[in-house]
């Protein structure tokens, strides 16, 4: 699968569309289903708010790949990127009022792996399902 989206946030219904395909010709549990949906769709909408500042002239890409053990989704924005290491932990007590960094944070709980290219404008999501 690749889609590519334009930026704005009604837009993240096409991404949920697709996840639920994916998991119905896959048969994924719902526990891997659940974890694909909040997690790509939480990496869309920082691309679609952060990276490409809801500029619908930018697109935002999701592709993925998979095998029979694991699948991989790649979301990149047309943005400046970002210097992930230094997203704040949202669950620290000074941290907790904070917006930002909740997305990131979920990702990283959701996902089996969670990898950023050097920019920060792309983010690859690793889920185990077998």
């Amino acid at each position: 699968m690749k889609l590519q989206i334009s930026s704005s946030l009604d837009n993240l219904i096409e991404v949920e569309k697709e996840i639920d395909g994916l998991s119905d010709k896959l048969k994924l549990n719902s526990d891997v289903y659940a974890n694909i949906l909040v997690a790509v769709t939480e990496a869309v909408k920082n691309a679609i708010i952060h990276g490409n500042k809801l500029n619908q002239n930018k697109d935002v890409t999701i592709s993925f790949e998979s095998n029979d053990k694991h699948i991989i989704f790649t979301i990149s924005d047309f943005g400046d990127g970002f210097d992930f290491l230094t997203i704040p932990d949202p669950t620290l007590p000074e941290n907790i009022e904070k917006e930002e960094g909740r997305g990131i944070f979920l990702m990283n709980c959701l996902a089996d792996e969670v990898i950023f290219n050097d920019k920060g404008n792309e983010v690859s999501l690793k889920f185990h399902f077998n």
